[in-house]
């Protein structure tokens, strides 16, 4: 189960929204060995695609020197889906490496840039295997 503040679940959908019709990406850093979501950190997708995100080379690079030096793990790694559901794609699946991260999609299909439901989905992906989690939203840990 993903256990996420209300705060960094609003975070995620308005940065899903803000960059629609691109998907949007980015991680939330916690402690390491925590499984707590604590450090937002929004990235910018290099491909620039409604139908595919990357992680910029050296943001991530810079991301995970970052991490290291705070002791931290990528908790979540999220991004959208801006014309189909909150589920795993084929390439989402290839790209899947961190094992012990939850994988949160956000489908923008129905509402866009504007305010109006979003399809928001945690996964686990490990050697290609797909499982979907419970997501349980609280105001503080």
């Amino acid at each position: 189960m993903l256990t996420i503040t209300q705060d960094l679940f609003d975070r995620i959908v308005a940065h899903s929204r803000a960059d629609h019709p691109d998907e949007a990406c980015g991680v939330i850093a916690g402690p390491a060995g925590s499984d707590r979501p604590e450090r937002f950190v929004p990235m910018l997708n290099a491909a620039r695609s409604p139908t595919f995100y990357e992680f910029d080379s050296t943001d991530l690079l810079k991301l995970y020197r970052e991490m290291d030096d705070r002791d931290e793990e990528p908790v979540v790694i999220y991004h959208s889906h801006t014309a189909t559901e909150a589920y795993p794609s084929r390439t989402d699946i290839s790209y899947a490496n961190e094992p012990g991260a939850h994988y949160v999609l956000v489908s923008t299909a129905e509402c866009g840039n504007d305010e109006g439901p979003v399809e928001f989905r945690s996964f686990r992906i490990v050697a290609g295997e797909i499982t979907e989690e419970e997501v349980k939203v609280v105001t503080a840990y």
